[in-house]
């Protein structure tokens, strides 16, 4: 079999968030093919180690969960894996898996972490859920997620700010506003505001970041002869890793200004934290060199900010274009999953 068809037997799988049981009974069953590995199951996450008696541990981890889609229409086009899955992750999953089984000797210790729930509320993640019940687990020199990022590293990650704002009026009849204070057209005044966000782009560790603001909801009106009282919206701000969710949010507040009143809502609901890039840990510094490429700043929010919350220097470093992930023509090619697997194997060598 060749790698895309061992790609393709995990993208089959439906692996929707809240459902990785299955593609977990099957990661688990092929780890523990390798009798030098420590293979444990929490919940739907997969840890495999060795045990072995060397200084330095490497950890490699990716997450098993896709976005919707119908895991029955994935397939092999020439040198394509097409499916939902198949760049983001599955293809790099499937790598993985194939260098876990390897039983040549290393002269490091190795873990291999498949775990659940990435792609939906941080709080529900599986990566969170070892750290929380087996946090030894995740004791490691350096660390690898394998999100898509074209063979290239992509160091650190944005943080990411979901802001829901409430905007106040006064009730009337539409034959007579004035009598009252249209809250939907004060939120059209801060959707413009949004509108008009030039992204600010920032360097940290000679790796630039450029941040991001977008409304992503909106939700307004009473009837269709009532000015309406109440307009809400709801925001993200993807938030470089020279910045504290303070120091955001103070940021955005004052982008948004005078259109924010006494009185009006403003509520962070939910936040993950930036993660800076640790290029300067000497194995993460080693995969970039073995790349040949530079290293570039992660676009949006990955678990190696988890791991720098454990405090084990990671980086992002995965088959596939991050640009295809969450499509519906979402692929992963041969030659991406071959270069995948070749440099993984010499940093783990």
């Amino acid at each position: 079999m060749s790698r895309l068809d061992d790609a393709l037997a995990l993208v089959a799988i439906p692996s929707v968030s809240r459902d990785e049981s299955t593609i977990a009974g099957v990661i688990e069953a092929e780890l523990r093919t390798n009798a030098a590995l420590d293979v444990e199951r929490i919940g739907d996450n997969v840890v495999a180690r060795t045990t072995g008696h060397h200084k330095t541990r490497l950890l490699v981890a990716g997450h098993t969960d896709t976005v919707p889609g119908d895991a029955g229409e994935s397939a092999i086009a020439g040198d394509r894996l097409l499916g939902v899955g198949a760049c983001d992750m599955k293809g790099s999953l499937s790598v993985m898996l194939e260098l876990a089984k390897d039983p040549t000797p290393r002269s490091v210790e190795v873990t291999w972490v498949f775990y659940a729930r990435e792609e939906i509320a941080r709080a529900e993640s599986g990566l969170l859920e070892i750290a929380q019940l087996r946090p030894e687990l995740l004791d490691a020199d350096a660390a690898v997620l394998g999100e898509p990022t074209g063979g290239s590293v992509e160091a650190g990650c944005q943080g990411t700010m979901r802001v829901q704002i409430e905007l106040h009026g006064s009730r009337a009849h539409t034959s007579r506003p004035f009598t009252g204070r249209n809250a939907v057209h004060r939120l059209g005044a801060l959707l413009q505001r949004v509108a008009s966000y030039q992204p600010r782009t920032t360097s940290v560790d000679s790796v630039d970041f450029t941040e991001q603001l977008q409304a992503v909801s909106v939700e307004g009106g009473v009837a269709p002869n009532v000015v309406p009282d109440l307009a809400r919206c709801t925001l993200n701000y993807r938030v470089a890793p020279d910045s504290s969710r303070d120091q955001a949010l103070e940021r955005l507040r004052a982008f948004l200004g005078d259109l924010l009143e006494d009185g009006d809502g403003f509520e962070v609901v939910d936040w993950a934290p930036a993660a800076a890039p640790a290029l300067s840990n000497e194995r993460l510094s080693a995969l970039v060199a073995l790349t040949n490429r530079p290293a570039r700043g992660k676009v949006g929010w990955t678990d190696v900010a988890t791991f720098t919350e454990i405090g084990v220097p990671s980086t992002n470093f995965g088959a596939g274009d991050p640009l295809l992930a969450h499509r519906s023509d979402e692929f992963v090619s041969l030659s991406e999953l071959d270069e995948f697997a070749k440099v993984l194997a010499r940093w783990l060598a």
